[in-house]
């Protein structure tokens, strides 16, 4: 069974309300955030601690009250400290009438390939539209899909009024380049990390050399393709531990660990406890 997914596409929410809510804290089987991205965009805050956020190779470090605009198609992941945060999910597609005044705005900015300045500070006016719209999903009064979406709708205007995003120039196509490189060595990781997968397979996957590969790979992710590749594996191995009774053994078989010390050594690195201690500490 495989957990993790470099590129998300499960539906959000339901089909006439498509959008969800994820509580995010020690205990969760995915705490970390390894790279991935979906075609929805993603509203990110932080409730206490810091998160360590890159997207597309920013990083941004969060503390208690910021939030994150994440745009639909960007690489996104990154690493909590002593931090409980929550994620929005959402098409924002699926809540605009078609032909609105709206929605030609939106296709006009997006079809550009427009990106969303991330960071958004604690009591901005954006943050606390995000910060409104969270606690209506959260509490789910009555109505609060009314609220939901025209708080959904306040801040892509408030947006649009701060001009708080950036469009695609010559530049940033090389950019996206690179980024689409990317995401097919992170779709081979996700699909193939239970097999045996070298540094060549990657860089042959994004079509780099592997030195080109190695640089541009740490540029957006901040770690070598290798380290990446372990990491992603100890995260299955530690959803797997907490969700089934599998022996610790065969887990490590089955998120592509030949040698059970070798995988051991790599579970102490990443997640700081045995793996028999972490599946006690964390099981659902």
């Amino acid at each position: 069974m495989k957990f993790l997914a470099s590129h998300e596409s499960s539906a959000r929410g339901t089909f006439d309300f498509p959008i969800e809510l994820y509580y995010v804290d020690k205990m969760h089987p995915r705490y970390e955030m390894p790279f991935h991205w979906h075609m929805e965009f993603e509203l990110m805050l932080v409730l206490s601690g810091e998160f360590s956020l890159l997207i597309d190779g920013r990083s941004y470090l969060l503390h208690k009250g910021d939030a994150a605009i994440i745009s639909a198609g960007a690489v996104h992941g990154g690493t909590p400290s002593d931090c409980v945060y929550e994620c929005v999910v959402f098409d924002m597609n699926r809540f605009l009438g078609s032909g609105s005044v709206c929605q030609a705005k939106y296709n006009a900015l997006f079809e550009r390939g427009a990106q969303i300045e991330p960071y958004q500070p604690a009591g901005s006016i954006t943050c606390q539209l995000i910060d409104r719209l969270f606690e209506a999903m959260e509490k789910e009064p009555e109505g609060y899909e009314f609220v939901t979406i025209g708080l959904m709708w306040q801040l892509f205007g408030q947006i649009l009024l701060q001009h708080s995003y950036t469009v695609s120039t010559p530049g940033n196509k090389r950019n996206d380049r690179s980024t689409a490189q990317m995401k097919a060595a992170l779709e081979r990781i996700r699909k193939n990390y239970a097999s045996r997968i070298t540094l060549e397979d990657l860089a042959s996957t994004a079509e780099m050399t592997p030195e080109h590969f190695c640089r541009v790979f740490h540029s957006i992710t901040g770690r070598s393709p290798i380290d990446y590749l372990n990491y992603y594996r100890v995260e299955c191995a530690a959803e797997l531990l907490c969700s089934t009774e599998d022996p610790i053994t065969e887990i490590a078989y089955s998120c592509g660990f030949s040698d059970s010390s070798y995988f051991n050594r790599m579970f102490r690195r990443y997640k700081a406890e045995a793996p028999g201690k972490y599946r006690k500490l964390h099981s659902i």
